[in-house]
């Protein structure tokens, strides 16, 4: 069996949440090909996540959502940086539940998301700090929308957490990654974010500390493999 070894101990592994199915089904695989070993995932927004490990919390692997929060880890020498990688990618979408009629988008009009918006708000995670939210916020700046759309934002302190107000209808629309929509089935989508609005959506990958384990770079490079990232495409995102 590949990735087989008689090692057995704990891997703690910090990983932005919206990856959160995808990695434990990869979990269950991995730690059946190596009995003992068991891994400890936390699943939170980038930001608090890698804050977290500057202040000292234990980990031995951390997946962000965008680059300024692995680059957060590189500047307090927190991680390995030849171990860096992009391990997915992802786009965002327009979702609203399934029971709403559908909605012709179109991005560009103030008009549109005045009236989109006039009676709900947008379901985004937190735009200053979350990834997602922040790829929102420079979408809408670059299309020159912010103005009117942060003032109608819903913002969540995950990507998920954006998601949930849809599936309750507490929010009309949200902007989510499209890999979230196919965990979900209360929501739709209404659209795509258009190309090149914002920056590429590329999850960072590596290892936290100088001296990783045998066990700790066995399952960095497992997270990196094909298996692997034929699960991650099951789950709605693309791979490099």
């Amino acid at each position: 069996m590949p990735f087989q070894s008689a090692q057995s101990e704990e891997i703690i592994l910090f990983s932005a949440a919206t990856l959160q199915n995808a990695i434990d089904e990869i979990n269950v695989s991995f730690e059946n090909a190596h009995p003992g070993t068991k891994i400890v995932a936390s699943y939170n927004s980038a930001s608090n996540l890698s804050r977290q490990i500057v202040e000292g919390a234990p980990a031995h692997l951390f997946i962000s959502a965008n680059e300024r929060w692995m680059n957060y880890l590189a500047e307090n020498d927190e991680i390995d940086p030849e171990s860096r990688a992009y391990i997915v990618k992802n786009e965002l979408a327009v979702i609203t539940h399934k029971d709403n009629p559908d909605v012709e988008i179109d991005f560009n009009s103030k008009s549109f998301w005045e009236n989109a918006l006039k009676n709900t708000r947008l379901a985004i995670s937190d735009p200053d700090h979350v990834p997602g939210g922040m790829y929102v916020k420079e979408s809408f700046t670059n299309l020159g929308i912010w103005d009117v759309v942060e003032r109608k934002v819903a913002a969540s302190p995950t990507i998920r957490a954006a998601l949930v107000l849809v599936e309750r209808k507490e929010s009309d629309l949200g902007i989510v990654y499209l890999s979230d929509v196919v965990i979900s089935d209360k929501v739709k989508i209404l659209a795509k974010m258009p190309e090149g609005v914002h920056a590429p959506i590329d999850f960072p990958i590596a290892l936290v500390g100088k001296n990783p384990s045998e066990m700790a770079k066995t399952y960095y490079h497992y997270l990196l493999s094909d298996e692997s990232k034929a699960v991650f495409k099951k789950h709605g995102f693309s791979t490099p």
